[in-house]
């Protein structure tokens, strides 16, 4: 399979009450303008690289919203409809569901006890990566393993659950393509890790490890120019994006969309 080639993806306009999702609250709050102007880019950014992209409207119901990689995971050979682990995210992948309806025979479901997050899940070239954390439990990872056997996807878990600043999985770690992974500082010392060449960045710049690899570019976030250099040396074309207002809620590039 291939983890870096998309055509689609699904997106949801952030809502004027933006600010009022869930957040450490360590950057500041973010403005609703510069929110949207920001998602523009990383819209025209998408589309830029030939995807056919899917805007759903903004959902006030659901501050959180414009982060839909946490409600469904999208592969070549099927989708699967999570349940978010944040009690005030548990509306959000009905919609998503009647979204990728159209584009999946079939979809699965994530059911009660279980809970996953999407932006817990690293879909590499030879196998998933399932986070276990606060958002995804161990129910919702062992349902999701099994679904992706049943659609010939080997899968792995790691516990990020005593990780110090990792929400998500892909808050600290993204696949790069030709086996790579980008990492951020301190990662325990998990043997999956060991088949893939790491790529570890700056202390300074960990934020940015929330990259994404869309068929021949790297979309990153803007001011880290040390990771930039380091994905230029290796032969990658990196895409900045301004991803200032997102980081304040705790949110980074691979959030912001479904692709498949």
């Amino acid at each position: 399979m291939s983890a870096t080639r998309f055509t689609r993806a699904l997106l949801r306009l952030p809502g004027r009450n933006f600010a009022a999702g869930i957040s450490t609250g360590a950057g500041g709050a973010p403005t609703f303008e510069s929110t949207r102007a920001q998602h523009a880019r990383y819209l025209a950014a998408l589309q830029s690289l030939g995807l056919a992209t899917r805007m759903l409207p903004a959902d006030e119901r659901f501050p959180d919203g414009t982060f839909v990689e946490d409600t469904a995971i999208a592969t070549a050979h099927g989708a699967i409809i999570t349940r978010p682990g944040a009690a005030s995210r548990a509306g959000e992948p009905e919609a998503i569901a009647l979204a990728l309806a159209g584009d999946f025979s079939t979809l699965a479901y994530i059911e009660s006890p279980g809970t996953v997050d999407g932006g817990d899940i690293c879909e590499t070239d030879a196998e998933v990566i399932i986070g276990i954390s606060h958002r995804t439990n161990e129910e919702g990872a062992a349902q999701l393993g099994r679904w992706l056997a049943g659609i010939g996807i080997a899968s792995v878990t790691v516990d990020i659950r005593y990780c110090t600043g990792l929400l998500h999985l892909k808050s600290g770690l993204a696949y790069l393509g030709e086996g790579r992974l980008a990492l951020a500082p301190g990662l325990p010392d998990w043997p999956v890790l060991k088949a893939y060449e790491p790529v570890v960045l700056a202390p300074e710049e960990r934020y940015a490890a929330n990259c994404v690899r869309i068929n021949d570019r790297v979309l990153v976030a803007d001011d880290y120019p040390h990771f930039v250099d380091t994905l230029v040396r290796l032969g990658y074309e990196p895409l900045p994006l301004p991803m200032s207002e997102f980081a304040k809620m705790d949110g980074g590039l691979s959030c912001l969309s479904v692709r498949y």
